[in-house]
């Protein structure tokens, strides 16, 4: 029996979006295909609040990450490492035998902004990698602030995960001046896992025809050449297009602000809660709105409650990740979870736990 998710990714979706995987087939080199990519675009960009191109990747977000530092790192790449994932980031550009140093706080702690302006008057890079909302800590570090730090460098690109933030928190791209920020859509997007989406600023595509190549399938100005004619390089994931495509006319008639505000009723809801019976692992001020990593100051174990959540409730949480895996769980509230479903979710944890 299905086990509804509450997991931060993949997220619960919609029967109706499922079905739209079922679309008959269409080939990629048709001009059905580069209609249904040029419907794609602008509703993209207006979710995104860009005019920047916004490429899709036919790989999860681990490749779009590999994509930025090996296309616009030309001399040294920072990389801000507060989690997992950022940790990933740095392991992938140094991989890839990119230049690059790290710059890191504890998981618990958010990235400061004077800690990047410190390291970048050095003169030494090029790129800054940040992970904005981080899935394995529920910690969202302050992207508006770094980004105006970032902009004092002007030879300095910023490049941005927003995996667990997109589609679920507002991100203004152009304001921001990000060079580089992508999403799998198997989060906030609340779509089947495979597709990721990337927007690229002119500058960045300009800086990636400069960069000696480092990758073939993941080269950005091969994507840029093809985007312009609504294509990808490759094969895309069309089955998946054809839900992104309903997903965001969805996401956009229940409006932008609207969505973005029931995400963030949501997180104070499990947030209430989470102090009330637990702690929540972040420090306070840099909580997330789309997951809440909860501190198991109970020491119940975790392990058991999941099991026991799915196995009488038919609900599926997360453990904590990696290193923090028992000492945390995690209840993600995003996507096209509702508030209700949330209260739901929360009475049942407090029956299997007896609170």
């Amino acid at each position: 029996m299905h086990k509804r998710l509450f997991t931060p990714g993949p997220t619960e979706v919609r029967a109706e979006i499922l079905k739209e995987l079922a679309t008959p087939q269409i080939h990629h080199r048709s001009p059905e295909c580069a209609e249904l990519y040029g419907q794609i675009q602008p509703n993209l960009q207006q979710l995104l609040y860009t005019e920047n191109p916004v490429l899709l990747f036919a790989s999860s977000s681990t490749g779009a990450m590999e994509a930025a530092v090996t296309n616009l790192v030309a001399k040294r790449c920072l990389n801000c490492v507060n989690g997992a994932f950022s940790a990933r980031w740095h392991d992938i550009a140094a991989g890839n035998g990119v230049p690059c140093d790290v710059l890191e706080a504890p998981w618990d702690r958010a990235i400061r902004p004077e800690q990047v302006d410190e390291k970048l008057a050095t003169g030494e890079y090029d790129a800054v990698t940040l992970v904005f909302n981080e899935t394995s800590t529920g910690l969202m570090n302050p992207l508006k602030e770094i980004a105006e730090v970032v902009k004092r460098y002007p030879e300095v690109m910023l490049l941005v995960d927003a995996v667990s933030a997109m589609a679920g928190v507002k991100i203004d791209t152009d304001a921001l001046d990000l060079a580089f920020v992508l999403a799998g859509v198997q989060k906030a997007f609340a779509l089947p896992a495979g597709l990721t989406v990337a927007a690229v600023s002119e500058d960045a595509l300009a800086r990636a025809e400069s960069v000696p190549p480092r990758s073939y399938y993941f080269s950005l100005p091969q994507m840029a050449k093809y985007h312009r004619r609504n294509q990808t390089p490759s094969t895309p994931a069309i089955p998946q297009m054809f839900a992104l495509n309903a997903q965001l006319t969805a996401i956009l008639e229940e409006g932008l602000e609207a969505r973005f505000e029931r995400h963030a009723a949501m997180a104070k809801t499990v947030q209430e809660w989470a102090k009330t019976h637990f702690d929540i692992y972040p420090e306070e001020g840099y909580w997330s709105s789309t997951l809440t990593c909860v501190r198991n100051t109970r020491e119940v174990d975790v392990a058991a409650m999941i099991d026991a959540l799915a196995r009488g409730y038919n609900l599926r949480l997360a453990n904590g990740y990696g290193a923090i895996k028992g000492e945390t769980f995690r209840v993600a509230h995003m996507g096209d979870t509702q508030p209700d479903e949330i209260a739901g979710l929360l009475r049942a944890i407090e029956a299997v736990l007896g609170l």
